[in-house]
């Protein structure tokens, strides 16, 4: 008997000691927890520890969301560690809109933070916009959009977008990447609809406006802002002081060689129907040959069949010999035989 009063002491011997040692373990996170007014009992603890959840961690952000006036249980904290999230980011983030009068509830911060995205930097762009070179530095014809105007010139320009995050379409919305081609996809554009070049450096405004007016947030994470021309410079003509006349003297010189080279294919043309005409004429002759050729041959076949008499023949060699004789004289006449020769 006494034997098993000494085992009985000391297993509760070790069973108290094994509960003071939990206590005093978790005595400082509790006291902690219990003077900051965010109460978590020892077993709620316990519980953390055997999930592999730090008690810490959890108390802390617990601590500092009842210290900004909002209430959240342990376990929805401990569900989003387990998740693989960033606790304190999204703590931190909840506090700071609510600071910023945001409306952002903690299954929405929750979601963000899941997604990838970094929620309190949402929250901070949603207060303090962030601006957005485009396009994107390293990228563009000198960092620079490369655009066409409908006369013809080319422009580059560089835009600052002011962006504002969107915090209801932050998970599942594009990024920073789609707004920048989107937004240099309209630049170009409304360039490209302009009718001259001019235009566009006297009224930069009108095409961030045309482009603003688009709506080219949509489906992003991001409300546009603004959009502002940051700079615009005619391509290849940065280093001339009158770039006007530099762009009418092209002009001119472009227009030239194009009328010259239109000319130059009439010429050719010209001179192509003139070989052909002449082509066509020596035809013509031999046509006029060929058929020469067949009178004689005719009358051979005339004398043969008695269709022509000799004194037939000879009145022809007559006719032809008076008809050779009048050409003679009427050349004379006009001076171009001469009947000495």
């Amino acid at each position: 008997m006494d034997g098993a009063i000494v085992v009985l002491i000391a297993i509760g011997a070790i069973i108290i000691l094994v509960i003071a040692g939990i206590f005093f373990y978790f005595l400082g996170v509790w006291i902690r927890a219990l003077m900051s007014g965010a109460r978590v009992t020892i077993a709620s603890l316990i519980g953390m520890k055997l999930r592999r959840v730090p008690p810490t961690l959890v108390v802390d952000a617990r601590i500092r969301l009842v210290k900004a006036g909002l209430a959240l249980d342990t376990d929805s904290i401990e569900a989003h560690y387990l998740a693989g999230g960033d606790v304190i980011n999204v703590v931190n983030a909840l506090i700071a809109a609510d600071k910023a009068r945001i409306e952002l509830g903690f299954q929405q911060a929750a979601a963000i933070d899941l997604a990838g995205r970094d929620v309190l930097e949402a929250v901070r762009t949603s207060v303090n916009p962030r601006v957005i070179d485009c396009p994107a530095p390293g990228q563009g014809t000198g960092g620079m959009l490369d655009a066409v105007a409908k006369d013809g010139i080319r422009l580059l320009i560089k835009a600052r977008v002011t962006v504002r995050a969107n915090l209801n379409r932050l998970v599942g919305g594009a990024g920073e990447d789609t707004i920048i081609a989107r937004v240099g996809q309209g630049i170009v554009s409304a360039i490209g609809s302009s009718s001259s070049y001019k235009n566009v450096l006297e009224n930069p405004d009108q095409i961030s406006r045309r482009v603003l007016e688009s709506g080219l947030d949509a489906q992003t994470g991001f409300e546009i802002v603004s959009i502002d021309i940051a700079d615009v410079s005619i391509a290849g003509v940065s280093q001339v002081s009158n770039v006007g006349a530099v762009l009418e003297t092209e002009r001119a010189e472009a227009d030239k060689l194009m009328r010259q080279a239109e000319a130059e294919g009439r010429r050719a043309m010209a001179v192509a129907r003139e070989q052909e005409m002449q082509a066509r004429v020596q035809e013509m002759r031999a046509r006029v040959v060929e058929a020469e050729s067949e009178v004689p041959r005719a009358m051979a076949q005339a004398f043969r069949e008695g269709q022509l008499g000799i004194m037939d023949y000879y009145k022809f060699q007559n006719i032809e010999a008076d008809t050779s004789m009048r050409k003679t004289i009427a050349g004379d006449k006009d001076g171009d035989t001469d009947l000495t020769s």
